[in-house]
């Protein structure tokens, strides 16, 4: 089969798309990162709220690909305090297929790269910190 003819019948993929090819991610990272990552929620919208779009002050809807919302470890007291809602990591469907689009990248590493991204200002990482995660989930 051509690949033109392996493209005709295929939809955008859809927010369970994403929670799967996310999960499958999540699962490929390094196992001791993994644990750190306990608590963490992972979520995917198909875009930004307006409240996060004002906050974050973005042009259009289009311009935040992920988001992590919470208190960072790096951030984080000795106790939690009560009332606290759980660390999320948003993943935004819609920006991320319109990047997907524009660059020559799988959407597979678009999703993981975003999601180590997100994932590693909660634990203050640097770009060569989330850079070698990727790497080492990425493989061999």
């Amino acid at each position: 089969m051509s690949t033109h003819n392996a493209w005709r019948d295929r939809e955008a993929p859809s927010l369970g798309d994403f929670e799967e090819l996310a999960r499958e991610a999540f699962a490929r990272l390094p196992e001791a990162f993994r644990r750190l990552c306990a608590g963490v929620v992972i979520r995917v919208e198909d875009f930004p709220t307006d409240e996060v779009l004002d906050t974050m002050e973005a042009e259009t809807p289009f311009d935040l690909l992920g988001l992590f919302q919470g208190i960072g470890r790096a951030q984080d007291g000795a106790t939690s305090q009560t009332g606290q809602m759980p660390n999320m990591v948003f993943l935004y469907r819609r920006p991320m297929l319109d990047y997907w689009a524009e660059h020559e990248e799988t959407l597979g590493g678009l999703v993981t790269h975003v999601l180590v991204h997100e994932i590693g200002h909660h634990f203050g990482l640097s770009d060569e910190d989330m850079e070698r995660i990727e790497e080492l989930a990425d493989g061999p």
